[in-house]
């Protein structure tokens, strides 16, 4: 099975169908964020799962009984899995996994922007510790920073790793599943490609010579 996740922060729905039918059998899953979102509507999600399963990354950061409407909601439009924030505490991670039921919940922990420097890495370790209680099924943790995902990996123990960041950012995925990372997150270098197909089959092989 491909450890390549597709980041598809298009703008529009033909767009996002076209590529996702180009590159389907090279990915485990596609993710989908707010600029899909707001322009195509949570139908995009039922479209997109007819071919490859979905990751609403919606980076859900609100009280428990808003972090349930929007996890309900995702799981009925079709859903794989939702990424959640930590940094709102163990009451709304316990409630995104409650509601989730058969969905998956992958929570951030340290983000692949310099930006995540300045507050999330304090409080990653404690982070992945509340993601591990509260039942979560994996983390969000940073292609960018090999050397900060080995360190994650020794706290996440089973959590599985999605690692966002390769390409565009300056991550190596092979690199990052060698640190650790169980999936690589990938968008503008595979979406903004000329041959999105090809793109998607090169990185998919670099993360296959990486698994050992």
């Amino acid at each position: 099975m491909s450890r390549l996740i597709l980041a598809l922060d298009v703008m529009d729905r033909e767009t996002a169908l076209d590529i996702a039918e180009k590159t389907s059998k090279y990915l485990h899953s596609i993710k989908v964020g707010w600029p899909l979102i707001m322009n195509s509507g949570m139908e995009i999600v039922k479209e997109l799962s007819s071919l490859v399963p979905v990751i609403c990354d919606f980076k859900v950061a609100d009280i428990p009984n808003t972090t349930k409407l929007i996890v309900k909601t995702a799981r009925k439009f079709g859903a794989r899995g939702i990424i959640v924030h930590a940094f709102v505490g163990s009451d709304s991670l316990k409630a995104a996994v409650e509601e989730a039921k058969d969905m998956d919940v992958y929570v951030v922990t340290e983000m692949s922007h310099p930006g995540a420097l300045e507050f999330l890495q304090a409080h990653t370790d404690q982070m992945v510790k509340l993601a591990k209680e509260a039942g979560a099924h994996g983390i969000i943790a940073p292609a960018t920073r090999p050397e900060r995902l080995k360190k994650i990996r020794k706290i996440a123990g089973n959590l599985l790793i999605l690692s966002p960041g390769v390409g565009a950012q300056g991550g190596s995925a092979k690199k990052a599943i060698e640190a650790g990372a169980d999936y690589i997150i990938v968008g503008r270098t595979i979406y903004n490609s000329d041959n999105p197909e090809k793109k998607a089959k090169e990185i998919m092989n670099e993360i296959e010579e990486a698994v050992f």
